[in-house]
């Protein structure tokens, strides 16, 4: 039995570095094919700027130049203070930090939140001798 057992981690073991290494082969593909797109972007939202067009039509397909905006604070206490304020919290995602939890639950084993579902499983690590 523990023969089985050694000769199924080894495979593991094999299989996890070869998924590695076709993952990192995969990875730096893509990285190439994604530096030649953005190269492919710049000139066409230049040109889109030259023309003052926000879309151009082609018998390929169509570019259309927009706006894309990201949001972010380096006030965080500022920004909640603006939502409290405003009244305003569908600014924030509402979803639960996994390992804040996960310590705060430790910590506290007699606190249960009202509506907090957990799901847990069994699951395998295989470690490298």
């Amino acid at each position: 039995m523990i023969e089985n057992i050694e000769g199924l981690v080894a495979e593991y073991i094999g299989l996890r570095d070869k998924k590695q290494a076709v993952q990192k082969e995969a990875d730096l593909r893509v990285a190439a094919i994604d530096a030649e797109m953005q190269g492919i972007s710049s000139v066409l939202l230049d040109r889109c700027k030259d023309i003052g067009a926000d879309s151009i039509r082609t018998v390929f397909g169509t570019v259309i130049r927009s706006v894309k905006a990201r949001y972010w604070t380096s006030n965080w206490s500022a920004l909640y203070a603006t939502i409290v304020n405003n009244d305003a919290f569908e600014l924030l995602e509402r979803r639960v930090h996994q390992t804040n939890m996960k310590t705060f639950l430790e910590e506290n084993p007699d606190i249960h939140p009202e509506g907090l579902n957990v799901d847990k499983e069994y699951v395998i690590t295989v470690r490298r001798k």
